[in-house]
């Protein structure tokens, strides 16, 4: 079967150089004849697992589709990259999709384009997550500029995520301020305290407690958060980090409410340790009734041994 299909890709490669040559009565190369054999190729060498093949294949399409001025040839790259990716060659294969995405813009399809670099950002995250950040980032960006902001707000949030898990927390606290804009800009208020919470946990990883408090406090202008059960966990957990009370802060962060968030967010919750490593409440000492003729120290005993004098 692979053989069978290998060959059906040879014979679609030759059928293409052939409408590319040029000769006495054909001056001009038939590019669209040309792009549709390597595409049929591509097709054949993808189902043999010839992915090499496959992926040059697509690549010869795209030349072919560009030369012929036509649309296509952003899409033959994106195929391409996909190759790439069977073959385990991410960086690469980001590369081609990526180009396919600007290509896909400068032809007015911003939505293809985003579509394409979220992929990218997909197919790399665990391998390179600071490319996929910025892949996520042009993503935002990309809807953004398109008025899609719903769209553009999930894209930020995956990207905030692979930043707190990559301890970057100056830039999470940028990202997560800009995510919070864009729910307040659609009057998502219930999101931009959950928003705040990761703000403030973030800002205090970094410890920089005067942020986080302004976080809050700046807070107080989005409608219902005064009053919430956000506002008044985070208004707990700044009072017991400010007072180094580890016990409270632990309480706080093992709530439901703290829990239950993003995994990123909730580690960042549970690791959080107050300034100096934090003072423990101390239950008070209860003093324990003297039993009936037992005295109370060694001081009356010795009173007592004396008390008659020496002799």
């Amino acid at each position: 079967m692979a053989a069978q299909k290998i060959n059906e890709g040879l014979e679609h490669l030759a059928k293409a150089e052939k409408y590319l040559k040029t000769g006495f009565l054909k001056w001009k190369p038939d590019y669209d004849s040309a792009a549709s054999e390597y595409g049929k190729a591509a097709v054949a060498f993808k189902n043999a697992k010839q992915f090499e093949q496959a992926k040059d294949a697509c690549l010869r399409e795209a030349i072919a589709h560009e030369n012929n001025r036509a649309y296509l040839f952003q899409l033959a790259y994106e195929q391409a990259g996909m190759m790439l990716k069977e073959m385990q060659k991410l960086p690469e294969a980001v590369q081609l999709i990526e180009k396919a995405s600007m290509m896909y813009l400068e032809n007015g399809t911003p939505d293809t384009a985003a579509m394409a670099l979220e992929r990218a950002g997909k197919l790399i995250e665990n391998v390179d997550p600071e490319k996929a950040v910025q892949l996520y980032q042009q993503t935002a960006n990309v809807f953004e500029n398109e008025e899609r902001l719903r769209q553009a707000v999930e894209l930020l949030g995956k990207a905030s995520r692979l930043l707190v898990r990559g301890r970057r927390f100056d830039e999470a606290a940028l990202s997560i301020q800009k995510e919070k804009n864009i729910y307040k800009e659609i009057e998502n208020y219930p999101t931009c305290y959950k928003k705040t919470i990761a703000q403030v946990l973030v800002h205090l990883h970094r410890n920089d407690y005067v942020a986080a408090e302004r976080c809050v406090r700046e807070s107080y202008s989005i409608p219902g958060f005064n009053g919430s059960e956000d506002c008044a966990a985070l208004e707990q957990l700044l009072e017991g980090y400010d007072q180094q009370d580890q016990d409270q802060v632990s309480d706080v962060c093992n709530s439901p409410l703290f829990k239950y968030m993003d995994n990123d967010y909730a580690k960042l919750g549970l690791s959080l340790v107050v300034p100096g490593g934090g003072i423990k409440k101390k239950s008070p000492a209860t003093p324990q009734a003297k039993p009936d003729g037992v005295t109370a120290t060694a001081a009356d005993e010795e009173e007592d041994e004396y008390s008659g004098g020496l002799c």
